[in-house]
């Protein structure tokens, strides 16, 4: 055994691990027919590439026999990673249709979600993930070039475009090897320069060990041309491969409806739990008549309507407008009802919204390769055709706008359609509502999530969560890494008033019911990101570049330079700029991070932004619904500046993040230590890739059992976190197989399947953390 000291050592010893391949007795790749090798990976014979071929970040590697081990030290690291670097770049220009393929086993104890970024001349970087289980050896490859399709308008790599609209993509070859799943970044690099490649393990709640041997370039195998024809089945479910579960009848679909019915129960368990899901075992807090925030023991917690302790756990997107997805079909856009910009609500959030029948006269083929994904889709007139829709807009895919259908929906219909015979007033909808209701008493968690159908704002037996967006005709600004939307201009008096208009239609939804714990309004706004001065003061800099008269936030910022400096002279010192006057300024100057005075005063910029924005939602939501919480705006865990944390801080009640990583690392969080306030997750999850799905989603589990063992290891996080008051998954049920319509996700996500069919596994998993939450969250 060796230990690895140096960069040069171990890419000398590199060459020992690219060499051969690492015989395994207990586990036999099958390798692909006539796998080509186009070359080993790196060539070290060159004693100057050896010096700079490795770089190691919070890890540590050894060899045995032949095979390179790397322990990633992600316990205590948010970021560990081993890299391959040229200085001068790999030239792969010459090989036409390849992909770089790694063999990896994981010798530890959980399974490793593995990040691959490859990185060209250019600076363009296209990430990729995978999830190696325990124990296993494959391969686990990245395509680079090739494969291409012809289409109408020529010979086009389709696979490498993702012309199809999903975020990932079925295999194009057959073999039980393992494709990184695409995550973002440029997908074409340019493959005569690759400067970086890195193996990273991110945000993990314990250190990380993979073995890797044989790294090479393969030439791809032969391209099946039928990857993306009729891969969907009538029930939306992967239609070439079979999984656990699968349904393939009906028959089979009501089987497994009664089975799981039977089991349901009618309400919480009332030896540990309120009638809200609070602890009736714990300490008792003063009764308010709605949910509040109290701290007890040192920890934050929430407290229900009868003073019990109250820990949020459920699930989000309990709706139907997220389960539809692109046919690939269109209609005269004349006959279409357009968007407004006065609308309520956002397009994706939208009920189906089928067509007029003067539309459906008007029907064409809008994208070919949508169209031919599906095995079946109804006619207008069948009963199964009242589960199209229509999506007037899209945030990103193939198409804009266009016909949609549910497979979820129609299924819904399949499985409840025939249980209303004592009640002939009920739908297969009302029947879908009850045994979604059971479910959560049944599984124990204590609410519904964000976005959550309003049909179940008065159901009074499981809280919930109510929302709103505040979209509308006011003015705009923008931090230059706008990902869902432009932001608003708060300081346009429109702003306010969409605010008051939003917050008083979730209150007539609400009805002051003391079953609502409290809104959620907005979701993962761009407000700074991370990476670089420049992404983290997006707002301040592009709205510098404005003119104050047609820019209210301009002039706001304009104002308060003003104020702080009086003379134009004061600022040009500091700013080391040549500003003629502020007349000047408030028409448009370009910011500098590079200014130490300048990026101090972006900061001031910032949190007058972000405190408006908090302020006035605050206002609007305690003129109508001054009895419940204010939950925040949902910071993405890549835009979370504290500028706009700390603003929202002194408005919301409690503040919400969303966090797509293994669980609450607690080195990441101490900031709350200063705060010193109840926060809340809004949206996480894991998938893996054993559902018939192309896509886990975000965070990686190595299978549906790994899942449950994930679930479980974030939420012992969050529960012993002392700032946490819960946690909410994203979501109910899987993304649609061939994506969502507004964006593509097509993730195994869902608690459910597209047949409305529960992940055992991770039910139990929840199952048994809602059991144990409050004894675990309030021990002494």
């Amino acid at each position: 055994m060796k230990i690895i000291k140096n960069t040069a050592l171990l890419a000398v010893l590199l060459i020992q691990a690219c060499g051969s391949e690492v015989s395994n007795k207990n586990t036999q790749i099958k390798p692909i027919p006539n796998e080509h090798i186009l070359t080993k990976f790196i060539d070290f014979n060159a004693e100057d590439v050896l010096t700079k071929t490795i770089q190691l970040n919070q890890t540590s590697a050894k060899i045995v026999e032949n095979q390179l081990i790397v322990n990633f030290h992600s316990k205590q690291n948010d970021y560990t990673s081993i890299s391959f670097v040229s200085e001068q770049g790999w030239d792969w220009s010459h090989f036409e249709d390849f992909n770089l393929a790694f063999d990896i086993s994981n010798p530890g104890q959980r399974s490793v979600q593995v990040y691959l970024d490859i990185t060209d001349g250019n600076g363009d970087n296209y990430t990729r993930s995978v999830s190696i289980p325990i124990g296993e050896k494959n391969t686990y490859y990245a395509k680079m070039a090739g494969h291409d399709l012809a289409t109408p308008d020529g010979k086009e790599n389709v696979e490498l475009n993702f012309k199809s609209g999903l975020r990932s993509n079925p295999d194009t070859w057959e073999s039980n090897q393992v494709q990184f799943i695409s995550l973002w970044g440029k997908k074409n690099l340019d493959v005569s320069s690759i400067k970086r490649i890195t193996l990273s393990v991110q945000s993990a709640l314990h250190d990380k060990t993979i073995s890797i041997s044989n790294i090479r370039l393969r030439k791809n195998p032969t391209f099946n041309t039928q990857f993306l024809t009729k891969i969907v089945d009538k029930y939306g479910q992967n239609a070439k491969t079979e999984f656990a579960g699968k349904i393939h009848n009906h028959d089979e679909l009501i089987a497994a409806r009664d089975e799981e019915i039977s089991q349901l129960k009618e309400s919480y368990d009332v030896n540990t739990r309120s009638k809200f899901g609070g602890w009736i075992n714990g300490p008792k807090q003063t009764a308010t008549g709605y949910f509040r925030t109290e701290k007890i023991n040192g920890k934050w917690s929430l407290v229900d309507p009868e003073g019990y302790p109250y820990f949020v756990t459920g699930l989000d997107i309990i709706r139907l407008s997220n389960t539809s997805t692109m046919t690939g079909y269109d209609f005269d856009q004349a006959t279409i009802n357009q968007r407004k910009a006065t609308d309520f609500t956002p397009e994706d959030s939208q009920k189906l919204n089928r067509v007029s029948e003067n539309a459906i006269s008007t029907r064409f083929v809008a994208s070919e390769l949508r169209s031919e994904l599906f095995e079946w889709l109804p006619k207008y007139d069948e009963p199964l055709g009242k589960h199209y829709g229509y999506r007037r807009s899209a945030h990103s895919g193939p198409l804009k706008h266009g016909e949609t259908f549910s497979f979820y929906s129609a299924n819904l219909e399949r499985k409840y359609s025939d249980m209303n015979q004592d009640n002939p007033d009920l739908d297969f909808m009302d029947m879908w509502q009850e045994v979604t209701i059971k479910r959560m008493l049944t599984w124990g968690f204590t609410s519904f999530g964000n976005w959550t159908d309003p049909m179940f704002y008065q159901n009074n037996r499981v809280p919930y969560f109510a929302n709103g967006w505040i979209i509308g005709d006011f003015k705009t600004v923008s931090s230059g890494n706008d990902f869902w939307a432009p932001l608003p201009d708060v300081f346009d008096p429109k702003f306010e008033e969409r605010a008051m208009f939003t917050l008083k239609q979730v209150a007539d939804e609400v009805k002051g019911n003391p079953w609502c714990v409290g809104v959620f309004v907005d979701n993962e706004m761009s407000l700074g990101r991370s990476e670089s001065n420049a992404a983290h003061y997006g707002i301040a800099l592009h709205t510098l570049k404005r003119d104050g008269k047609n820019v209210p936030t301009k002039a706001e910022f304009t104002r308060l330079m003003k104020n702080k400096y009086g003379s134009i002279d004061n600022l040009n010192k500091k700013w080391n700029t040549n500003i003629k006057n502020w007349q000047s300024f408030n028409a448009g100057v370009e910011g500098d991070v590079n200014v130490p005075a300048q990026l101090e005063d972006f900061s001031i910029m910032l949190s007058a932004y972000a405190d408006k924005y908090f302020a006035t939602v605050k206002k609007a939501k305690d003129r109508y619904l001054p009895n419940h919480m204010y939950m925040g705006a949902r910071f993405p865990d890549w835009g979370m500046p504290k500028e706009a944390v700390e603003a929202s801080a002194k408005h919301v009640d409690v503040i919400s993040f969303n966090v797509y990583k293994e669980g609450l690392v607690p080195s990441k969080w101490k900031f709350m230590e200063k705060i010193d306030m109840p926060a809340i997750v809004g949206e996480w999850h894991n998938g893996a890739s054993d559902s018939g799905l192309f896509h886990p989603g975000l965070i990686h589990a190595s299978s549906q059992e790994d899942r449950g063992v994930m679930y479980k290891d974030y939420m012992h996080s969050v529960i012993d976190n002392p700032y946490f008051v819960g946690a909410h998954w994203f979501q109910y049920m899987d993304s649609p197989i061939t994506g969502r319509a507004y964006d593509g996700e097509n993730y195994n996500v869902g608690f459910i399947n597209v047949t409305d069919t529960p992940y055992k596994p991770i039910v139990k998993a929840a199952k048994e953390i809602n059991e144990e939450m409050y004894l675990r969250r309030f021990k002494k």
